[in-house]
């Protein structure tokens, strides 16, 4: 089956190996063991693509619409997580250009800080937020007091919330009074009500990776775009986690 209606295609493994996938020989092994999709269907060698189609190894994406964008933002403690506000505060779209119609993924309230993904690609703003997929987001959490072990087993199998039972966490205290948490669901505030669940209130709060992705170097208020290979590392952990 040749995927060629759009103007400009070529062999699909020249549009993957561009891609940075591998090189166009493993390209052509790959869609030979039929683990390569276009568009959702099952490639097949010699079949052509342009880069404007969706195409995935194994259920991660390597190229999509060049119209997508895709920012890493470290977002100040103030600024909302969302795409615009009727009060006029600033949101999280104002600190990246104002070239497309982009929203933030995932929630982050406004008294949390740390890294944010602004986007319009809405397959990957799915997959990162949707239960199914549930990949997970790291956070350091300054905290009230010091937690004691069993708190802290208390967090790492499962806290009941007002709105049920929360998934278990991945915790470590790597000085008093502040733990490293990784949790897998987007509930709101979240990781605050699980530490104030355990008698601990959170005194700051930033995220600090989202799935693979992480960047200590970008200070507060800065954003950068994400690489093509950033990009398929994220749809890769979707898929690894989704099934």
């Amino acid at each position: 089956m040749a995927f060629d209606s759009h103007q400009r295609s070529e062999r699909l493994h020249k549009v993957m190996a561009r891609a940075g996938v591998a090189s166009r020989r493993a390209c052509e092994a790959l869609i030979a063991a039929g683990r390569v999709t276009v568009n959702g269907s099952t490639a097949s060698v010699g079949d052509r693509a342009a880069a404007s189609d969706r195409i995935e190894v194994d259920g991660a994406v390597v190229a999509w619409d060049p119209r997508l964008v895709h920012y890493l933002v470290n977002k100040p403690p103030g600024v909302l997580s969302a795409a615009s506000d009727d009060r006029g505060r600033r949101c999280v779209t104002d600190l990246v250009p104002p070239t497309e119609r982009v929203y933030p993924v995932g929630r982050l309230d406004a008294d949390s800080e740390g890294l944010i993904i602004v986007t319009n690609d809405g397959e990957l703003t799915h997959r990162l937020t949707h239960p199914r997929w549930g990949v997970d987001k790291e956070y350091l959490a300054h905290v009230d007091g010091v937690p004691s072990r069993g708190a802290l087993a208390q967090l790492r199998s499962g806290i009941e919330l007002d709105d049920g039972m929360t998934a278990p966490a991945t915790v470590s205290m790597p000085q008093p009074s502040m733990l490293r948490i990784a949790i897998s669901e987007g509930r709101n505030r979240q990781v605050r009500r699980m530490c104030e669940a355990v008698g601990h209130r959170v005194l700051r709060l930033v995220r600090t990776r989202i799935g693979p992705l992480a960047d200590p170097s970008l200070a507060p208020g800065e954003h950068r775009a994400l690489s093509a290979d950033e990009v398929r590392k994220l749809h890769r952990a979707a898929s690894e986690r989704g099934g």
